[in-house]
């Protein structure tokens, strides 16, 4: 369980891989000791180190604050301290933050508006060995207020902070305008040139008077979250998206595509999905619920429209951007824009990885694609003897879904895993993985995101190590079946499993949903360890066997072949867009930065003005905010534009 750099070279397991250039974040070899005396008032043991914390805060003095830590302990900020995404570790280590920053924060207070929020003994683990005293924190700085969460362990009967989160919510002066704040809606008074709410809705899509503050790139979750959050600080924005309508993202997508994680996990920024809403969302559901949440929050939208060029101007401290706009008519109208800030939300990763394998323009065939342009199985008439063969090249999420859909259409089906797959049950995933922080009893989705946000990666990924051990105990039989129908097993990057896959290298997992099942009885068939050399006018070729990897036929016969090989990183479709100029002073994308938080996305991308968002509908929720406050906070000359 150490840090390795990251490789993409064949000596490292593809298990173990991490995006270029970040860390495989290492973990603690073990726990701290539990509790000894959990019959002790968890309430006065936290009020007691909370004022402390604020009489040495008043005063500055910082290593009186880093001593009600353990030794060991971590402070992980998000705009609290200072405009960045930070996690140190250390007594030392949190002394020199504090100093770096000035500590801005003006107010620490325990939160005790629930249950939930207020201190209490709590299970830190994922096997409930290890128990501590949780407790939420209301956090006022200079330059707005927050939240924050704690956790105390017990250190040979002192109690000491083990974890210590803050994060900007709110900035002063431009609290967000819902529940008492929330707009009138009319105008009253005798003015004749007054508009309605439908005039003002026209005028304001159009930008018919000036330019966007902010122009979004891509109008799926992560572009209608940002703009969501951009508009309660009061920021015009605009979204652009090449697609006929919002939520074709989705709805173009393969046939029996649906969601895998649970609706309670899946909330949007002020408008979650209603009580009647099925645990796992079909993609069409989800295209017209973000069809609806453009119209119920009033977001600005242009559809079937692309930006053509984009050029920064450094003394003006804006872009220039030509945008093809489609209209109601089928015309279109070229547009130029002035925004100050462009986000791109084209999706968590970049354009399809396509690989070039030799003899495609050969192949004879009915279909060969990409997973992205799958259009789904076409029913075969099997009564009249009708035949097709399929192979799917990729063995994660798409692979998996497009084999079943091939299945259950009647073809014969084959699936080439190249590399090993961490599997999840939809149930463990639901019940274990997320089960501790999300669930339909749970807390309120903005606490729950509160507790899993706060914890530092390296914890974090402990953390999900213990419940991947969880996870592969309930799903042994699956897991068991798969191995001996000859497919390759993982548990992720160092046994943490699917969600470190996700974060660190953004890829390798599947939810099963019903495919795995196939697989194991073979149903569909898996072709291991094996590249694809060369497509052939009726199939593939694949290369030698080489260790751990099947002994079968070399050629594959097929009529129908998708690659589900996935995308490249997000910079690629920045330079799609954008070009050179832009894509090559942006930094690094998704994975760990040397302090342990995700590089890239929601933080300054090295290009001024320009930011990345994306990841899935939970991540869009949380860092969305994150995300708007920044921009806000530059517009308002709070934070330098870097």
């Amino acid at each position: 369980m150490g840090s390795v750099a990251a490789q993409e070279t064949r000596d490292v397991p593809s298990s173990q891989r991490c995006e270029p250039g970040s860390i495989n974040v290492p973990i603690p070899k073990s726990w701290p000791a539990t509790a000894g005396d959990t019959s002790i008032d968890p309430a006065a043991v936290s009020a007691k180190i909370i004022d402390s914390f604020g009489a040495a805060l008043a005063k500055k003095d910082y290593k009186a604050i880093a001593e009600l830590f353990a030794e060991d302990g971590f402070w992980r900020d998000h705009l609290a301290l200072s405009w960045d995404l930070r996690t140190v570790k250390g007594r030392d280590a949190i002394v020199a933050r504090l100093e770096e920053t000035g500590a801005p924060l003006t107010s620490v207070t325990i939160d005790t508006t629930s249950a939930w929020r207020a201190p209490r003994f709590n299970y830190f683990d994922g096997h409930d060995r290890f128990q501590g005293i949780q407790f939420c924190l209301k956090i006022d700085t200079h330059v707005g207020s927050g939240r924050g969460l704690v956790r105390l362990i017990d250190v040979q009967g002192t109690w000491k902070v083990w974890t210590f989160y803050t994060v900007l919510t709110t900035l002063r002066g431009f609290e967000e305008p819902v529940g008492p704040r929330r707009p009138k809606g009319v105008q009253h008074g005798a003015n004749p040139g007054r508009k309605n709410w439908l005039d003002r809705r026209i005028e304001e899509t159009n930008f018919e008077n000036g330019s966007p503050a902010v122009l979004i790139i891509g109008g799926g979750q992560a572009g209608l979250t940002a703009h969501a959050r951009l508009k309660m600080l009061n920021i015009p924005t605009l979204v652009v998206d090449k697609n006929n309508a919002i939520g074709d993202n989705w709805r173009k997508r393969y046939h029996q595509l649906v969601l895998h994680d649970p609706v309670w996990y899946d909330h949007l920024p002020y408008l979650h999905f209603p009580e009647t809403w099925p645990i796992f969302t079909p993609k069409d559901k989800l295209a017209e619920w973000l069809e609806l949440y453009t119209k119920v929050l009033e977001l600005n939208i242009w559809t079937r429209s692309t930006p053509e060029s984009a050029t920064w101007d450094d003394n003006e401290k804006q872009w220039t951007v030509q945008v093809r706009r489609g209209l109601p008519d089928g015309t279109t109208e070229l547009r130029t824009l002035h925004p100050k800030h462009i986000i791109q939300a084209t999706g968590h990763s970049g354009k399809p990885f396509m690989p070039a394998v030799p003899g495609m323009d050969s192949f004879k065939g009915d279909l060969l694609v990409h997973s992205s342009k799958f259009p789904g199985a076409r029913p075969l008439d099997i009564k009249r003897g009708e035949r097709k063969k399929a192979v799917v090249v990729g063995a994660c999420n798409s692979s998996h879904d497009i084999c079943q859909d091939y299945y259950e259409r009647g073809y014969d089906v084959t699936m080439i895993q190249r590399s090993t797959t961490c599997v999840v049950s939809s149930e463990a995933a639901t019940d274990i993985l997320l089960g501790s922080a999300y669930s339909e009893t749970g807390p309120p989705v903005e606490d729950a995101d509160l507790q899993g946000w706060s914890w530092p990666a390296e914890l974090h990924k402990l953390h999900h190590h213990d419940l991947t051990e969880r996870q592969v105990a309930h799903d042994s039989e699956l897991l068991d079946a798969l191995a001996r129908a000859g497919f390759g097993l993982d548990r992720g990057p160092d046994d943490c499993g699917l969600l470190y896959k996700y974060l660190q290298r953004g890829g390798g997992y599947y939810f099963e949903v019903g495919a795995s099942r196939l697989v194991a009885e073979g149903k569909i068939r898996v072709r291991r360890g094996r590249e694809v050399v060369e497509v052939l006018p009726n199939g593939l070729r694949l290369g030698a066997p080489s260790a751990g990897s099947d002994n079968g036929p070399d050629v594959v016969e097929a009529d129908e072949i998708v690659f589900a090989t996935g995308y490249d990183n997000m910079r690629s479709e920045a330079r799609n867009i954008f070009g050179d100029a832009v894509a090559d002073r942006v930094g690094g994308v998704w994975g760990f930065d040397e302090t342990r938080e995700i590089r890239g996305v929601w933080r300054p991308s090295g290009h001024p003005g320009f930011w990345f968002h994306g990841g899935n509908l939970a991540i869009c929720r949380y860092f969305s905010r994150i995300l708007a406050l920044q921009i806000k906070a530059q517009l308002e000359g709070l934070m330098p534009l870097v």
